[in-house]
């Protein structure tokens, strides 16, 4: 495993952990409304870069199966 896919597989793992954060703030109900809204745009931020992530990784696995 080469350091780019390690950066990614960490900066992945940050992502998910934090959008589970949110997340756990969001459904407590105790933050402000303003709050909420930047917290929810912060999520959503995150999980399209997750998904980004993913989709490369998809990829990657394509082209390597393609290639035996």
């Amino acid at each position: 495993m080469n350091n780019e896919n390690i950066d990614q597989e960490k900066s992945f793992e940050k992502s998910m952990t934090r959008l589970e954060e949110i997340v756990s703030l969001l459904e407590k109900g105790d933050v402000t409304l303003e709050e909420s809204v930047r917290l929810f745009e912060e999520g959503t931020s995150l999980a399209a870069g997750c998904k980004k992530m993913l989709d490369e990784a998809e990829q990657k696995i394509e082209n390597l199966s393609l290639s035996e």
